[in-house]
């Protein structure tokens, strides 16, 4: 079986998760579409069983938790109206939650926007924090309250953070595109005994919006969308780990995981194609026989 030379594989992979569409990677790496689909869902599942196995024992003492939108095929308003029924086509949600102080990502999960998914994700987040006392941040969202107080209900506190916005009267050009503008922002103890100081969800916020500029298939009003539910996720997973693991925080100068102590070095995307071929290595080819004539 022919496989890629790791210095091509490395630089699709890169390609990622700094922006890059499929088809332009597509161009520039001088490879098939196909190919570079093919490396993403291998990397995305060995991304997925490297951050579950190592995203673990975390001291997190602040855990903010946030969803970003994005959508797979067409967004919910358009799937009546679709000409191809896709069963994967709709609005989806990406549960986020980051360690303030380390800022790495403690977990994630793409589904509906639901209690049930928040309850999931919350529970995933709970199964990888070690810390005596946490103290969870999250915004106004309703169905964060049950989850959070079913999860973390005893010895923890949680807080949430609320914004309002103004819309922009003014339809011109200029505005169109613009977000409201933040008027009131209020803290709000829900359960426990929060610091009140240290009520934010502003690191993951931030952290989503890198999201946004990392992977072109949440990039707004384009036509860089997901088009497939399970690749979408292998987008995900790829990008976590290099975030957490390949990629110097400016704030921190080390990456995520380094400042959290499950890592000790700085990860490469080399070491990821590395544990890619120890989890599927090549097939040996049997001996050649002479076909009979």
């Amino acid at each position: 079986m022919n496989k890629l030379p790791l210095e091509k594989r490395v630089q699709i992979l890169n390609m990622l998760v700094e922006g890059s569409s499929m088809r332009s990677i597509e161009r520039v790496a001088g490879v098939s579409i196909n190919t570079v689909s093919k490396l993403l869902v291998e990397a995305g599942q060995c991304a997925e069983r490297f951050h579950d196995r190592t995203v673990r024992g975390l001291q997190t003492e602040q855990l903010q938790a946030d969803e970003i939108w994005s959508f797979c095929y067409s967004k919910r308003a358009n799937v009546p109206t679709n000409k191809n029924q896709n069963a994967d086509a709709g609005d989806i949600w990406t549960f986020t939650g980051l360690d303030k102080h380390s800022k790495v990502i403690v977990s994630w999960l793409a589904g509906d926007r639901t209690s049930e998914m928040a309850e999931h994700f919350l529970h995933d987040c709970q199964t990888r924090i070690d810390s005596d006392h946490v103290q969870i941040t999250t915004d106004a969202w309703r169905g964060y309250e049950s989850a959070v107080q079913k999860i973390f209900g005893r010895g923890n506190s949680y807080a949430q953070q609320v914004k309002e916005y103004s819309n922009n009267l003014d339809s011109g050009p200029a505005k169109k595109y613009s977000p409201g503008k933040c008027v009131s922002c209020e803290k709000t103890g829900m359960f426990g005994n929060p610091d009140m100081r240290e009520v934010s969800t502003s690191h993951v916020e931030r952290q989503n919006l890198t999201m946004r500029m990392s992977m072109r298939r949440f990039t707004r009003l384009t036509n860089a969308f997901s088009k497939k539910f399970d690749n979408h996720c292998y987008a995900l997973a790829l990008y976590f780990v290099h975030y957490n693991f390949c990629r110097i925080h400016k704030t921190l100068r080390v990456t995520p995981a380094m400042q959290a102590g499950i890592a000790k070095e700085l990860m490469s995307m080399a070491d990821l194609c590395a544990m890619m071929d120890a989890e599927n290595p090549p097939k040996k080819r049997g001996p050649y026989k002479k076909r009979k004539a």
